[in-house]
């Protein structure tokens, strides 16, 4: 299994490099781009169309709503697709429409020849629970974090230091890891990781932090 994990998309020339040597040297790379999590999200969504507009210039994109589709509809054209890009937004109202549409069971199955491409709550939602959303993680109830995917074995906090997430900095971060199960990986929005079978790999043009909670 494939997987990079963003924050805020393919920014930079080192994630897109990152991406293409994942998808393979001098492979079209066919994107479909779930936007499902921003549905939830209120506001103006021009950081939707940002990510939309970068995974443009790195290939072909078929937009797929999960929430508006039907499975006979999403299902092939995931399939057509040699990368599977998630978008941000809302982590609960994606993991829950994960379930309802079926996704959650067919994604093993095609990330066994795919790469799963996580931006924001597209990555939160890989961990053991969505814990490191920002309502669990700095308020009471993050031992009640709706489960996520598991495909990676630590949390991801997206964002640091960007002004939109004011406590997604280092003083706060220590202290919340300590109450997660689990590594805390923050990345900024020029950062990126690898994860390739249980090995991680950061690529950065920016600032990144690994928060293990002390013994």
């Amino acid at each position: 299994m494939k997987i990079l994990i963003t924050s805020t998309g393919i920014t930079n020339k080192s994630i897109s490099n990152a991406l293409k040597e994942l998808v393979g040297k001098n492979v079209k790379i066919k994107i479909a781009f779930i936007p499902t999590a921003a549905n939830e999200s209120d506001g103006e969504k021009d950081w939707l169309i940002k990510n939309y507009n970068e995974c443009e210039k790195v290939g072909t994109v078929d937009i797929v709503d999960i929430s508006a589709l039907k499975k006979k509809s999403w299902f092939p054209r995931l399939k057509e697709a040699n990368v599977i890009v998630v978008g941000g937004g809302w982590t609960a109202y994606l993991m829950e429409w994960f379930i309802k549409s079926g996704l959650k069971n067919e994604l093993p199955k095609l990330l066994k020849t795919r790469v799963y491409v996580g931006i924001s709550a597209g990555g939160i939602i890989l961990a053991k629970t969505i814990q490191a959303r920002s309502e669990f993680l700095y308020g009471d109830e993050v031992n009640k974090a709706p489960a996520g995917l598991s495909y990676i074995n630590f949390n991801f906090r997206p964002h640091l230091n960007s002004p939109y997430f004011p406590k997604v900095r280092d003083k706060y971060l220590k202290t919340v890891a300590e109450r997660l199960t689990g590594d805390l990986y923050a990345l900024d929005d020029n950062s990126a990781i690898i994860y390739i079978n249980g090995k991680i790999k950061v690529v950065s043009e920016g600032k990144w932090k690994k928060y293990s909670k002390s013994k």
